[in-house]
């Protein structure tokens, strides 16, 4: 666990309508503990996974798999991190950081500044991150890639400059009690899927979020599930 990336207990209420349910330790897992869950969707159960698992990829996007393959399973790439990124107002922000694919950073060379280190002393491991494209929703290009920060394409840069711009997230518990991502590049839009079809290997796209029901069609539920607890029924919050 790394010190530089908790948050307060009192940030779970991030713009959703109703506390975070008390009993699911998996969204008090992703946002305060900073263990790796994985992110099931309320329709149909599928989990999101990176296209490619290859630490050295950073031009693919991300999918939503209804398979827990053997492959995706050694390369971690069913688990994510919500790793905590600093505030917008009184917003907090966070990164979606895949666990497949993290690299362990070199020391750094004589003048160069530490990237940090956690308890333990030990560098804080760079993660690949889902980056939004600097005009979703508004074309059809692929509108979010997973890569590192400095290594994500130009049209998946933020406009000042900065990276990170296109990397921040706003995580807004559901009355569901799932969570859903809001871009802060473009508030009015949500992660999703292209031609808001939730299908098996569907591809995440960022779409304006123009209401309707949890079950998928519009507003996108995520239930944080840790390893252990896959074949819980992802809907018992309704119980």
């Amino acid at each position: 666990m790394y010190t530089q990336e908790r948050t307060a207990m009192t940030n779970l209420v991030v713009g959703g309508p109703v506390a975070v349910n008390s009993y699911d330790n998996a969204i008090v897992a992703a946002l305060v503990e900073n263990r790796p869950v994985m992110l099931v969707h309320a329709f149909n159960g599928g989990y999101l996974r990176p296209v490619e698992l290859k630490e050295e990829s950073h031009d693919k996007g991300v999918q939503l798999a209804t398979a827990l393959d053997s492959a995706t399973k050694e390369a971690k790439g069913h688990l994510w991190h919500i790793t905590p990124a600093g505030f917008f107002g009184q917003r907090p922000l966070y990164f979606i950081e895949s666990a497949a694919g993290q690299v362990t950073p070199k020391p750094p060379a004589a003048g160069q500044a530490d990237a940090g280190r956690g308890d333990d002393g030990t560098p804080k491991p760079q993660r690949r991150r889902i980056t939004v494209h600097r005009d979703a929703p508004k074309s059809t290009c692929d509108t979010v890639q997973l890569g590192l920060p400095d290594k994500v394409g130009d049209n998946w840069r933020g406009k000042n400059g900065a990276p990170e711009d296109t990397q921040l997230w706003v995580v807004t518990v559901t009355p569901w009690g799932g969570i859903t991502f809001v871009p802060i590049t473009h508030p009015d839009a949500i992660l999703g899927f292209k031609d808001h079809a939730v299908t098996a290997n569907g591809e995440v796209r960022v779409t304006y979020n123009w209401g309707g029901d949890f079950t998928g069609t519009v507003i996108n539920t995520f239930y944080p599930r840790l390893p252990n607890e896959w074949d819980v029924p992802y809907h018992h919050v309704f119980t």
